[in-house]
């Protein structure tokens, strides 16, 4: 039961809800309809009721003295209050579409519609219209149900074949030159993009960012869960190369004492390494000594007569 009340919230087949009100967000019946008229209390589009005076009010295309108007100035009226009305709207938020009615029914002439991006911003807008005019006449605003605009407007009024004129039930929304269009929509856009941009970035990262930090070192004080990388081969990717897998420790660095103590240990041992090696080679050179030697003396046995003979050259 539930889900077939909600299939038919604000169609015809409800009958219990205002259709046309749900569309449109006004009823020609106003507070004498059978159905009701559930206003939202929250919504990103607001109802501007009866704002716009058209100059030719009365009649058509004629103006209260009975003069006939020219079409060009009844245009350029209506551009002048839409670029008035859409500057005052867009100080409180990012304007999506802004529609204004040209039909002639009582509960719809003049009406403005628009829709904000988001529904604070809506809120924000209901707010500093509160108590507020415009050219006299007071500002009435109100939430209104209307979020698809598609829904709500006349599609014969737009293919020129509507055949009803100004009191069609549905909207007849008066167009504004394109020029006016991009005009209007780009700088609002532009100016509520930059102050977007301002408010996701805090103040004081604006600040480093423009004057840079006072010190080489700051950044790792923001960054202090990160550790500088080393630009050895074995560390880059995070892995010892030793077999076992297990990532090499630096090992402990040495107080200059130690450093010199173990510098004269092997001074000392390579100075008796080398004199080893000198009473080696010493020793080696006595034994030969010797042998020249002994030969010598064997023949310091010969005969004297023999010695006599020269034979040998002291």
């Amino acid at each position: 039961m539930a889900e077939h009340l909600a299939s038919i919230f604000g169609t015809e087949k409800d009958r219990v809800n205002c259709p046309f009100y749900f569309k449109i967000g006004a009823c020609r019946h106003g507070d004498r309809c059978s159905r009701l008229h559930t206003k939202p209390s929250i919504s990103p589009t607001l109802l501007l009721s009866n704002m716009y005076q058209r100059p030719d009010m009365i009649t058509p295309g004629v103006d209260p003295q009975g003069q006939p108007l020219d079409p060009k100035k009844i245009q350029s009226h209506f551009e002048d209050f839409y670029e008035d009305l859409f500057q005052e709207l867009s100080k409180y938020g990012d304007i999506q579409s802004l529609n204004i009615c040209d039909n002639l029914a009582d509960h719809m002439v003049g009406n403005v519609y628009v829709q904000f991006r988001e529904e604070d911003q809506a809120q924000n807008a209901l707010q500093n219209l509160m108590g507020r005019s415009y050219e006299g006449r007071p500002i009435i605003a109100d939430f209104s149900p209307v979020t698809d605009f598609r829904e709500a407007t006349c599609r014969q009024y737009e293919e020129n074949v509507c055949n009803r004129g100004g009191y069609c039930n549905f909207m007849h929304l008066k167009k504004i030159s394109r020029e006016l269009r991009q005009q209007l929509f780009r700088r609002s856009r532009r100016r509520h993009d930059r102050s977007r941009s301002r408010s996701h970035s805090p103040h004081h990262h604006n600040y480093e960012e423009r004057h840079g930090s006072g010190r080489r070192g700051d950044h790792r004080h923001h960054d202090r869960g990160r550790r500088p990388r080393s630009r050895s081969p074995g560390r880059r990717r995070g892995r010892s190369r030793s077999p076992g897998g297990r990532r090499n420790r630096s090992p402990v660095r040495e107080s200059s004492a130690e450093r010199r103590a173990k510098i004269e240990q092997w001074n000392k041992e390579r100075e008796e390494a080398e004199s080893a090696r000198d009473y080696s080679s010493k020793s080696d050179d006595n034994s030969h000594g010797l042998k020249h030697n002994g030969g010598e003396s064997s023949d310091n046995n010969l005969h004297p007569s023999d010695q006599g003979n020269g034979s040998y050259d002291f």
